[in-house]
């Protein structure tokens, strides 16, 4: 008789950065390196995205993972997905001009399967998808709306 492991329910994630200077963070997780930085307009040294603009693609680069995860459980081939975004921000907040509650009021997501995909399973792995996306959930329990646009090539 096979011994059946049940895979932990929560895990603990990891992330640590240098920061030499106001701007600049040298994120690490796990074995990678990347940098979270200011354009020079703002002080910054350009050398990777604003911590808002990694805070959308990590929505993008979700969307994509637990995508495909949903699709491949619902037997639906969606090929490559071409994701784009498009996001209201209120920049009050960081300007510390004042508190502000929901700063991405409103995110724009347009999804494209590289397959043809019937209009009923689009739906149906657009609501899966919303059902699973940790990235949409912290977003929408914030208070975002996200207006998704999930076509089929």
């Amino acid at each position: 008789m096979a011994l059946k492991i049940k895979p932990k329910t929560t895990v603990k994630l990891r992330a640590k950065a240098q920061c030499p200077s106001h701007s600049l963070s040298q994120v690490s997780v796990r074995d990678l390196t990347f940098d979270i930085d200011e354009p020079t307009e703002r002080g910054g040294t350009n050398l990777g995205p604003t911590p808002t603009d990694t805070a959308l693609a990590a929505l993008i680069g979700c969307t994509n993972v637990i995508g495909h995860k949903c699709a491949a459980k619902l037997g639906i081939d969606v090929g490559e997905l071409t994701i784009e975004l498009a996001s209201d921000f209120d920049r009050r907040g960081v300007t510390l001009e004042e508190e502000i509650d929901v700063p991405f009021p409103r995110i724009d997501l347009k999804v494209r399967t590289g397959n043809a995909v019937s209009h009923e399973d689009i739906e149906r792995l657009r609501i899966e998808v919303g059902k699973f996306c940790p990235l949409s959930k912290l977003f929408r329990q914030a208070g975002t709306e996200i207006n998704e646009e999930w076509t089929s090539s």
